[in-house]
C-alpha cells in the first residue's frame, strides 16, 4: 500500500508549471520564442551544439475542429500555444523536455542510451493498475491495505483505517467556477467520498463491466467514426470511454468500462470534475490506457484511421496536444507506449470461450481427422503386408545358418 502512497505523491510532487521558468519574462514573452539552453550557454539553444535540439517554428493545424465546443475563438488553447508562443525546442529522436536537457520518456543516462528500468537497478519495476472488468459489485483494491475499506459509520466514507481518509477535495465548487469565472485556487474542501456499488437508485452502475466487455471492446476495427464525439457508433474510442455499449452501438442510456468502473466507485471518483482526488483515478488511467495499448497492439496505427479534422478542439490528427511542452501532436502519441513512452503493459487480456456451434464443428472435424487417420493407417500397414507376401527372401532356407 505505501508503494501506491509513494508514486501518487510523486505525481503530485513533479508537477511542472505550464511553461518554464526561462520563458515567463516580458522580453520573452513579447518575442513569442521559447528555446532555453540546457546548459546556460550562448548560441546553445535547445541543446543544439550537442545534437539535443534546435529552436524551430511551432506548427499548429490549421484545419477545422468539430462544433462541439462552445468557446470558439475566445480560449487561449486553441492552436496551442500560438496564443504565447510561436517558436519552441524540437528534440531529436533520445531527447525530450522544454529544452531538450532531458531524456525521453524510458530512456536515460548521458546519452539517453539507458532504459528507465536498468537505472533503477530494478527489472521489475512497474506502477500498479486496477482491472475493473472482473464483473460482480466489491471493489477488490477498496482495502485499507490498499485504496481505503468503507468506513463502518458512514458508508459514503473511507474507513479511518486508511491514510486516504485524510485527504481533501480540490477543486470541487464547479457552479462557481462556471458561474463567476473564477479558477480553482486549490482550496481544500471535504474528504473523498467513496460507496462502490452503491448507488441503489441506478442499477446499472451497481456492478463492474466483465470480462467479455474487454474482449468485445478489442475487436471494433475503427479508432473513431463521425461525429467523434459521445454519440459515435462503433468508435472504439467511444466505447472504451464508456458512451456507448462494448460491441460499439451508441445507446444514450449506457455507461460501461471506463464510465461504469468510475460511476461504480460511486463518490469522488464518479464526479468528472473531482474524480482525480481518488487516488483510484491514477489506477483506473492505468488500465484505460493499457485497453487502448492493446487495441493499438492488434491494429496497428498505421492502418487506422483517424480523424484529419471535426474532431473536438484540440484532438484533430495534427493538433498539438494541451498542455504538452514542448508541443507535441496527437498523430505522434498514436502509437504504442513501448514505442513513444518506453514502457509496456503486463496484462493476461481475456480470451471468448467457444460457443457450443464451435465445439461441435471442432469435435465433428476431430472425429473426421481421427477416422481419416485409422483409415490411412490401416490402408498402409495392408499394403504392406500384401506386398511382403509377393516377394521372395533374399536367403533362402538352407544358406540361414553358417
Amino acid at each position: 500500500m505505501w508503494q501506491i502512497v509513494f508514486w501518487l505523491c510523486m505525481y503530485t510532487v513533479a508537477t511542472w508549471a505550464q511553461f518554464p521558468r526561462q520563458c515567463v519574462s516580458p522580453e520573452v514573452l513579447r518575442s513569442g520564442t521559447c528555446c532555453p539552453s540546457p546548459t546556460g550557454l550562448a548560441n546553445d539553444e535547445c541543446g543544439l551544439r550537442s545534437g539535443r535540439g534546435r529552436c524551430m517554428p511551432v506548427v499548429a493545424d490549421k484545419r477545422p475542429h468539430g462544433p462541439q465546443y462552445p468557446h470558439d475563438g475566445r480560449d487561449d488553447r486553441e492552436r496551442w500555444p500560438l496564443r504565447f508562443f510561436n517558436r519552441t525546442c524540437q528534440c531529436n529522436t533520445k531527447f525530450s523536455g522544454y529544452n531538450c536537457g532531458r531524456c525521453r520518456y524510458g530512456l536515460s543516462g548521458v546519452n539517453c542510451d539507458q532504459k528507465i528500468t536498468d537505472m533503477l537497478g530494478k527489472p521489475t519495476f512497474a506502477l500498479p493498475y486496477w482491472n475493473f472488468a472482473i464483473g460482480g459489485n466489491e471493489c477488490e483494491i477498496c482495502t485499507d491495505d490498499m485504496l481505503g475499506a468503507r468506513s463502518n459509520f458512514d458508508v459514503n466514507s473511507i474507513s479511518s483505517n486508511s491514510v486516504f481518509s485524510q485527504w481533501r477535495v480540490i477543486c470541487e465548487d464547479v457552479e462557481e467556477y462556471e458561474t463567476l469565472g473564477t479558477i480553482c485556487n486549490s482550496t481544500e474542501g471535504g474528504p473523498i467520498r467513496r460507496n462502490p456499488g452503491g448507488n441503489v437508485a441506478q442499477p446499472m452502475l451497481q456492478k463492474l463491466p466483465e470480462n467479455e466487455d474487454i474482449i468485445d471492446c478489442l475487436e471494433l476495427k475503427m479508432f473513431d467514426t463521425p461525429p467523434y464525439y459521445s454519440t459515435s457508433a462503433w468508435s472504439f474510442r467511444n466505447t472504451i470511454e464508456g458512451y456507448s455499449t462494448p460491441k460499439g452501438k451508441y445507446d444514450l442510456k449506457v455507461r460501461s468500462l471506463h464510465n461504469l468502473a468510475h460511476l461504480f466507485l460511486n463518490g469522488t471518483g464518479g464526479q468528472t470534475h473531482v474524480s482525480p482526488n481518488d487516488p483510484i483515478f491514477v489506477l483506473l488511467h492505468s488500465f484505460t490506457d493499457a485497453i487502448f495499448d492493446e487495441w493499438l497492439r492488434r491494429h496497428h496505427p498505421g492502418t487506422v484511421f483517424y480523424p484529419k479534422q471535426n474532431a473536438p478542439i484540440g484532438h484533430n490528427w495534427r493538433f498539438n496536444m494541451v498542455p504538452f511542452w514542448p508541443p507535441v501532436t496527437n498523430g505522434e502519441m498514436f502509437a504504442s507506449a513501448q514505442d513513444r513512452l518506453g514502457y509496456s503493459y503486463e496484462v493476461q487480456w481475456p480470451t471468448r470461450a467457444y460457443t457450443v456451434s464451435e465445439i461441435i464443428t471442432i469435435v465433428i472435424v476431430a472425429v473426421v481427422l481421427a477416422v481419416m487417420v485409422v483409415v490411412g493407417s490401416t490402408a498402409c500397414v495392408i499394403r504392406v503386408l500384401v506386398s511382403r507376401e509377393g516377394l521372395e527372401p533374399l536367403l533362402v532356407e538352407h544358406l540361414h545358418r553358417y
